[in-house]
């Protein structure tokens, strides 16, 4: 074969392989390195957890939608005016835990009382973003941190999803 031939052969497979990861993220993720809904909050969970920008906004997302279904719209409210890009973090979460269309599973988790049923209703979401499902916890004092100085303590209670 050709160099040429060769050469273009590499080129066609570097596109198709891009296109294919690129299609991949999962729960249909925004493209973290173009379109990235809150860099500072995305920042800390990657630097604090050692995970993917993808799974930092899949997974705050996944919480973010937990917590609105579990807190008053006024207390949702609250967060959501703290965290820049919410909508679209919400809508980056994993299908299992998107805008209250959950699997079963994490819809039977959700009944469950406490952190363990906070942790079920997660689970599907955490698990396609390839990470474990008690890494949810994890996240939580990270995303905290974030709400209590952008937002001052009172915004900072999203433990309370988990109790």
């Amino acid at each position: 074969m050709s160099q040429k031939v060769i050469t273009m052969l590499f080129a066609v497979c570097f596109l198709a392989c891009a296109g294919t990861v690129n299609a991949q993220l999962p729960g249909g993720l925004p493209n973290p390195l173009t379109n990235n809904p809150s860099p500072e909050l995305v920042g800390d969970l990657t630097k604090h957890l050692s995970i993917t920008p993808a799974q930092a906004i899949g997974g705050s997302g996944a919480i973010f939608g937990l917590a609105k279904s579990k807190l008053k719209p006024e207390d949702f409210l609250k967060i959501s005016n703290t965290v820049p890009g919410m909508d679209d973090l919400l809508k980056a979460a994993p299908i299992g835990n998107r805008g209250g269309a959950t699997d079963p599973f994490s819809a039977m988790g959700a009944a469950l009382p406490g952190k363990a049923g906070a942790i079920a209703a997660l689970a599907g979401s955490f698990q396609q973003l390839g990470l474990d499902p008690k890494m949810a916890m994890k996240f939580v004092p990270v995303m905290s941190q974030f709400l209590k100085v952008k937002g001052g303590a009172n915004v900072a209670g999203l433990g309370g999803v988990f109790k």
